[in-house]
């Protein structure tokens, strides 16, 4: 059996993650977006100067997925006035699930989601929320499998492009 690490990324990381981030992301949306709108939001959400405020922010975490010494995916969790929207207090946003697309179907994701979920616990924290594409049933369709029901909708800009997230969220018992 595959057995996988997952770490705490660090400020010193902020390669990893950026070029995690860059690959994993032109590989799941480059084919739905236009080439321009594509290298727009690839450099401005994946500079350098971004990812490192980003991993230096307290209310942020980053877990990077190994395989043996091979970074594989990461995921981005934020609390408080980290979140992207909501700033709820009790609940824990899931910003980013990323993984390889050639480690896609080997529970990768299942595994940084289980990883996020352990922590909104041990903060003891009321909910998780996030938000996904709407073109995206594959992730839609595994939240759902993890107990997320859709609750709004907010606009995700991809470029020059105003796309329609689905948000999500999963109470915490």
């Amino acid at each position: 059996m595959e057995t996988h690490n997952i770490t705490l990324a660090s400020n010193n990381d902020y390669k990893i993650v950026q070029l995690i981030g860059k690959e994993t992301f032109f590989e799941t949306f480059a084919s739905s977006n236009t080439e321009a709108d594509m290298k727009k939001y690839l450099s401005e959400s994946f500079s350098e100067e971004k990812i490192k405020k980003e991993l230096s922010n307290k209310e942020s975490m980053f877990f990077i997925v190994w395989d043996s010494e091979v970074p594989i995916g990461y995921l981005k969790i934020n609390t408080g006035d980290a979140q992207t929207e909501l700033q709820d207090t009790c609940a824990l946003e899931i910003e980013r699930i990323y993984v390889k697309a050639n480690y896609h179907g080997k529970k990768i994701g299942q595994l940084l989601y289980d990883k996020a979920l352990e922590v909104a616990q041990q903060k003891h924290l009321k909910s998780i929320w996030l938000g996904v594409w709407e073109e995206n049933p594959k992730a839609i369709k595994f939240y759902e499998k993890n107990g997320f029901i859709a609750f709004d909708k907010h606009v995700f800009k991809m470029g020059n492009d105003i796309q329609t997230d689905i948000m999500m969220r999963k109470i915490l018992t």
